[in-house]
């Protein structure tokens, strides 16, 4: 059986990617998470008019940023069960919802982005297992 020239380059490739994924979901996690809390958090400003904008354009952005730190949280936290992994980062969402309300800086709890935080999570989940399943077979 020979082997091919490039199984060696690609071998360490594939070292050297997992070993900078490895640093850098240690440091790439708490600070998207603070980045994330501040801008949910932070009070409204008035909503101008761009030409990208159209209806429901924040729901596609909570959806984003939510699947964004679901996939950097099994980044981090591969081995993590199913339960713990929504359980931490659901209630984190509604938090994030209850807290925009209560604290009256023009932001209000919406149902709809709580949804749109869950999907997000929901196909960050299954894109990292996708990702983990082909990962482990090479």
């Amino acid at each position: 059986m020979q082997i091919s020239p490039h199984y060696y380059q690609q071998n360490n490739t594939k070292k050297l990617l997992d070993n900078l994924t490895n640093k850098y979901s240690k440091i790439t996690l708490p600070i998207y998470w603070a980045f994330l809390t501040y801008m949910l958090l932070r009070p409204g400003a008035e909503n101008k008019e761009y030409f990208f904008m159209f209806p429901h354009l924040d729901k596609l952005i909570h959806f984003t940023i939510f699947f964004l730190l679901g996939f950097f949280f099994r980044l981090r936290f591969p081995k993590v069960s199913v339960l713990y992994f929504f359980l931490i980062l659901i209630s984190y969402a509604l938090l994030t919802e209850i807290l925009q309300d209560v604290m009256n800086c023009g932001r209000s709890l919406e149902v709809l982005d709580a949804v749109a935080d869950t999907l997000g999570l929901s196909l960050s989940y299954y894109i990292y297992n996708r990702y983990a399943k082909s990962k482990n077979r090479s």
